[in-house]
């Protein structure tokens, strides 16, 4: 588990279903810069948690709960590439709760863990050119952009930028 000031970093319960299937998984705005397709039914979204939940069990990635309300409001995690370096895997929020600090939150924490738990001295952080606010929260933490490359998304075809940041974390301050 991972803690910050308004989130519960965790791993998913059966029980978050319903609110990452209303909040997140049937949200085309949620899926928009990410990899993976919209669940469009409730069955789905129960065998999409069944999943999650598998897919957590092996790896740092959690359900994003808000504190005060208790809700499955979105998902993120980590990675090693290599000894010492890590990467995001995705940072993701139901539209509803964009906008409000919660990425700053996120991001933070997961660098935090990163170096508290693995003496991290590297971590990469990636996205779309187009995705403005993922380019400002990199730019706030004062990554370093290192490569740019041209992708394409296996939903529709279509090609776009992946932006890949870079974080020392010799820096002294991280924001």
């Amino acid at each position: 588990m991972i803690e910050t000031k308004n989130l519960i970093l965790d791993k998913a319960k059966f029980s978050d279903w319903k609110e990452m299937y209303e909040n997140v998984w049937s949200r085309p705005e949620s899926a928009r810069y990410m990899a993976w397709q919209v669940t469009t039914t409730q069955e789905d979204a129960k065998l999409r948690i069944m999943r999650t939940i598998e897919f957590q069990n092996n790896h740092d990635v959690y359900t994003v709960y808000e504190k005060k309300s208790g809700k499955a409001i979105g998902f993120a995690g980590v990675e090693k590439i290599k000894p010492f370096v890590y990467q995001e895997t995705g940072i993701c929020l139901g539209p509803d709760y964009v906008g409000k600090g919660f990425g700053i939150q996120i991001l933070e924490a997961l660098i935090q863990y990163c170096k508290q738990e693995f003496d991290a001295k590297k971590f990469f952080y990636s996205t779309r050119k187009e995705n403005e606010a993922s380019n400002r929260l990199a730019k706030k933490f004062g990554f370093t952009l290192v490569s740019s490359e041209k992708k394409i998304d296996n939903r529709n075809g279509q090609v776009y930028e992946l932006l890949k940041y870079s974080l020392d974390y010799s820096f002294p301050s991280m924001r």
